[in-house]
């Protein structure tokens, strides 16, 4: 439960089970006492217990003793040309991450994060070059959709609202498990922000143990990042690839997909010019994912301080595309939104003053406060 010792309570982020089974056991309150409040917090976007009209008022006095609706703070805002909006939001003292919401004329996604940096070390993203630091709490994943929602209302109530979640900011979600999957099931609550199942995308580098507990505990969408078709140059790119090959990993992708009656898994590939983007890495990508259930997203660098990749051509990314697509494998070409705030994919800045950096099980040495940017 969201609770330090002696401290109250933190509602938000409690799935309705753990909900229910705090204000039974705190004040004897019945269950739908619980969906009350899931109502208030997430739908009208409460945080006052006094703004809650519709609870007794010696039960509202209660909750003040006993609990509260904490979230991050914003310490800075940004919007886009193309209407793409960016909050920095403070974790604790130093701790920084970014939230991004992109709209789409049939959709408003929301981009959020897992942890604050990361520990997986992939060699084109930033966040990996800034180390890890800690796992969010299911209060601050869902505190980023909660002040989303929030900020987008405040200048038009009826206007963009929030219809799809990704976790593909900071972090990588499976290796903060246990406090992900529960964000994950207010999600999809109906009482909370009651997003279809596949509104709700995972996006993982791999760790196939917990591809296959998800499997078994929580029906998402199935993102992968992939970024490379054979398990020598994905070794390079994605070191979690030496644990978990690739043929390894696609067994439990498809194993995902069986489980849970899913339409397909979305497979992330980063475009690196002459590393992965050559016409026989496409064909090696079609002997991979054809006749699979698999999409195939292809997404254009987005370049950061010292990196030594440079973005594929526009001509190399439409002619992977083609290869991939005549061979009856189904791939996109990811449009770049949110570049002028530094909000397009592989830009979040946040701030991440690097206090463990584990990587893939090896302790480094500490480094002083840098930024970081979201992988």
């Amino acid at each position: 439960m969201n609770q330090e010792a002696g401290d109250r309570v933190n509602l938000l982020g409690l799935p309705r089970a753990e909900l229910e089974a705090f204000v039974a056991s705190r004040f004897g309150a019945k269950p739908f006492r619980a969906r009350q409040l899931m109502k208030w917090i997430y739908r009208r976007g409460a945080a006052d217990f006094g703004e809650m009209t519709d609870l007794a008022k010696d039960f509202r006095e209660q909750l003040v003793q006993a609990a509260k609706i904490s979230v991050p703070r914003i310490v800075a805002s940004q919007s886009s040309s193309d209407g793409t909006r960016k909050w920095m939001l403070a974790m604790d003292a130093v701790q920084g991450i970014e939230t991004v919401y992109i709209p789409e004329p049939d959709r408003g996604t929301l981009c959020i994060s897992s942890q604050v940096g990361c520990a997986m070390d992939c060699s084109f993203c930033a966040t990996a070059q800034q180390g890890f630091n800690r796992n969010l709490s299911v209060a601050e994943i869902v505190g980023q959709v909660w002040l989303a929602q929030r900020e987008l209302a405040r200048p038009d109530p009826g206007g963009r609202r929030i219809t799809n979640i990704v976790f593909m900011g900071m972090g990588e979600p499976l290796a903060n498990y246990r406090n992900v999957v529960p964000a994950m099931r207010v999600f999809t609550d109906d009482l909370a922000y009651d997003l279809s199942r596949r509104r709700v995308t995972l996006s993982t580098s791999g760790l196939v143990p917990q591809i296959y507990k998800l499997a078994e505990e929580c029906n998402v969408a199935l993102a992968v990042s992939l970024h490379a078709p054979n398990d020598a140059l994905r070794n390079e790119l994605v070191p979690i690839n030496r644990k978990h090959p690739i043929a390894e990993l696609l067994a439990a992708c498809w194993h995902y997909i069986d489980k849970q009656n899913g339409r397909s898994v979305t497979f992330e590939y980063v475009m690196l010019d002459r590393i992965n983007d050559r016409p026989e890495h496409a064909r090696e990508l079609t002997r991979l994912l054809k006749g699979r259930p698999a999409k195939l997203n292809l997404i254009p660098f987005n370049a950061f301080p010292g990196t030594p990749y440079r973005r594929s051509s526009d001509a190399a990314i439409l002619k992977f595309r083609d290869i991939l697509n005549d061979a009856g494998v189904i791939a996109t070409i990811r449009r770049t939104r949110g570049a002028d705030l530094d909000a397009a994919c592989g830009q979040l800045a946040g701030k991440v003053t690097d206090r463990t950096l584990v990587r893939l099980g090896v302790k480094l040495p500490h480094v002083a406060e840098r930024p970081a940017v979201a992988r």
